[in-house]
């Protein structure tokens, strides 16, 4: 099926990101980060999730291409994580710590399909499940430039699930709130 209406393919909010320079060291805010870096709604999900998605989508041209496009921004936000982590004080690793233990990113954490509708539904998904993870960590974390940096990756995960939602309606998918 063709689409009935291009998307804007305007994946990247234009607000600037700020400078990447923690306060000081902190173990929570680290292992906060770490699991922005490799958590199951983690920067390092949403790449490989994209990623998978430009592959399969390759009968849909303008999919695939904002899949791409949406997958290297979600590698920047990999980068500021990481960093981020690093700086307070964490091995910046593809993993997450739950209950003081360990656990290494896993591709498990995706949903592989091949399907547009479903495809697309499980990114939106994940996206609102990730902006609400980031905004639970807004909450409690006290250092100004890990929030301003949190704040502004939230402004292109809400921007990707616009672009997501109208890439579903361009198509004619159907989408489940």
């Amino acid at each position: 099926m063709e689409a009935t209406q291009p998307c804007s393919c305007t994946v990247q909010a234009p607000e600037p990101y700020p400078e990447l320079r923690a306060a000081g060291q902190n173990r929570h805010y680290a292992e906060a980060m770490l699991s922005n870096l490799g958590g199951d709604y983690s920067e390092m999900s949403a790449v490989s999730r994209y990623f998978y998605g430009h592959l399969v989508t390759n009968g849909y041209p303008e999919v695939a291409s904002v899949l791409m496009d949406i997958s290297k921004v979600e590698m920047h936000h990999l980068d500021i994580f990481g960093t981020l982590a690093r700086q307070l004080g964490a091995d910046p690793r593809l993993w997450c710590s739950r209950r003081g233990r360990r656990y290494w990113w896993s591709p498990e954490y995706l949903q592989y399909t091949r399907k547009l509708g479903p495809l697309i539904q499980n990114a939106i998904r994940a996206e609102r499940m990730t902006i609400q993870k980031y905004e639970q960590q807004l909450r409690w974390i006290r250092d100004a430039n890990v929030t301003a940096n949190l704040q502004r990756v939230i402004l292109d995960e809400q921007l990707h699930v616009e672009v997501l939602t109208g890439l579903a309606a361009a198509y004619g998918t159907q989408l489940r709130s």
